[in-house]
Protein backbone atom coordinates (compact mmCIF):
# COMPACT_ATOMS: atom_id res chain seq x y z
CA UNK A 1 0.00 0.00 0.00
CA UNK A 2 2.87 2.36 0.76
CA UNK A 3 4.28 1.83 -2.75
CA UNK A 4 0.90 2.53 -4.30
CA UNK A 5 0.55 5.67 -2.20
CA UNK A 6 4.07 6.74 -3.28
CA UNK A 7 2.93 6.45 -6.91
CA UNK A 8 -0.19 8.51 -6.25
CA UNK A 9 1.75 11.16 -4.32
CA UNK A 10 4.25 11.44 -7.21
CA UNK A 11 1.45 12.64 -9.49
CA UNK A 12 1.10 16.37 -10.05
CA UNK A 13 -2.62 17.20 -10.17
CA UNK A 14 -3.56 20.10 -12.39
CA UNK A 15 -6.94 20.86 -10.86
CA UNK A 16 -7.34 22.79 -7.61
CA UNK A 17 -9.22 20.01 -5.78
CA UNK A 18 -6.58 17.47 -6.75
CA UNK A 19 -3.79 19.70 -5.42
CA UNK A 20 -5.67 20.23 -2.15
CA UNK A 21 -6.26 16.49 -1.72
CA UNK A 22 -2.60 15.70 -2.44
CA UNK A 23 -1.51 18.34 0.08
CA UNK A 24 -3.88 16.94 2.74
CA UNK A 25 -2.67 13.37 2.17
CA UNK A 26 0.90 14.61 2.41
CA UNK A 27 0.24 16.11 5.84
CA UNK A 28 -1.69 13.09 7.12
CA UNK A 29 0.32 10.35 5.43
CA UNK A 30 1.76 8.98 8.66
CA UNK A 31 -1.76 8.39 9.97
CA UNK A 32 -3.53 7.09 6.86
CA UNK A 33 -2.90 3.41 7.61
CA UNK A 34 -3.05 3.47 11.41
CA UNK A 35 -5.92 0.98 11.33
CA UNK A 36 -3.61 -1.64 9.78
CA UNK A 37 -1.14 -1.48 12.69
CA UNK A 38 -3.80 -1.09 15.38
CA UNK A 39 -6.83 -3.35 14.86
CA UNK A 40 -8.80 -1.52 17.57
CA UNK A 41 -8.86 1.58 15.33
CA UNK A 42 -11.66 1.59 12.76
CA UNK A 43 -10.74 2.31 9.13
CA UNK A 44 -13.59 4.83 8.86
CA UNK A 45 -15.20 7.54 10.95
CA UNK A 46 -18.67 5.99 11.22
CA UNK A 47 -18.54 5.85 15.02
CA UNK A 48 -17.72 9.55 15.16
CA UNK A 49 -20.61 10.32 12.83
CA UNK A 50 -22.97 8.27 15.02
CA UNK A 51 -21.80 10.16 18.12
CA UNK A 52 -22.61 13.49 16.45
CA UNK A 53 -26.08 12.49 15.22
CA UNK A 54 -27.94 13.12 18.54
CA UNK A 55 -26.46 16.61 18.76
CA UNK A 56 -27.56 17.45 15.22
CA UNK A 57 -31.03 16.07 15.93
CA UNK A 58 -31.31 18.09 19.14
CA UNK A 59 -30.24 21.24 17.34
CA UNK A 60 -32.82 20.69 14.57
CA UNK A 61 -35.69 19.90 16.95
CA UNK A 62 -35.05 22.75 19.38
CA UNK A 63 -33.77 25.36 16.95
CA UNK A 64 -30.32 25.41 18.53
CA UNK A 65 -28.81 26.49 21.81
CA UNK A 66 -29.65 29.84 23.30
CA UNK A 67 -26.49 30.19 25.37
CA UNK A 68 -22.85 29.18 25.17
CA UNK A 69 -23.00 27.49 28.57
CA UNK A 70 -25.96 25.36 27.43
CA UNK A 71 -24.10 24.30 24.30
CA UNK A 72 -20.98 23.50 26.33
CA UNK A 73 -22.94 21.57 28.96
CA UNK A 74 -24.71 19.48 26.32
CA UNK A 75 -21.41 18.75 24.52
CA UNK A 76 -19.74 17.75 27.78
CA UNK A 77 -22.64 15.51 28.77
CA UNK A 78 -22.70 13.80 25.35
CA UNK A 79 -18.94 13.28 25.54
CA UNK A 80 -19.09 11.70 29.00
CA UNK A 81 -22.05 9.46 28.18
CA UNK A 82 -20.68 8.42 24.78
CA UNK A 83 -17.23 7.59 26.14
CA UNK A 84 -18.73 5.70 29.06
CA UNK A 85 -20.99 3.67 26.76
CA UNK A 86 -17.97 2.55 24.72
CA UNK A 87 -16.35 1.43 27.98
CA UNK A 88 -19.44 -0.42 29.18
CA UNK A 89 -20.40 2.14 31.85
CA UNK A 90 -24.04 3.26 32.05
CA UNK A 91 -24.87 6.97 31.80
CA UNK A 92 -25.94 7.37 35.44
CA UNK A 93 -22.67 5.98 36.80
CA UNK A 94 -20.64 7.95 34.27
CA UNK A 95 -22.19 11.24 35.38
CA UNK A 96 -21.75 10.32 39.07
CA UNK A 97 -18.09 9.40 38.43
CA UNK A 98 -17.49 12.69 36.64
CA UNK A 99 -19.17 14.77 39.36
CA UNK A 100 -17.07 13.00 42.00
CA UNK A 101 -13.86 13.87 40.15
CA UNK A 102 -13.22 10.50 38.50
CA UNK A 103 -12.74 10.20 34.76
CA UNK A 104 -14.56 7.80 32.46
CA UNK A 105 -11.48 8.10 30.25
CA UNK A 106 -9.19 6.49 32.82
CA UNK A 107 -8.19 2.91 31.95
CA UNK A 108 -9.63 0.10 33.97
Amino acid sequence: MECQLDAVMALAPTQRDGRRLRKRYGKLRGHLFTFLDHPEVAPDNNSSERELRPTATYRKVTGGFRSDWGKDLFAGFRSIVGTAARRGIDAYHAVRMTLSGQSVLAPG
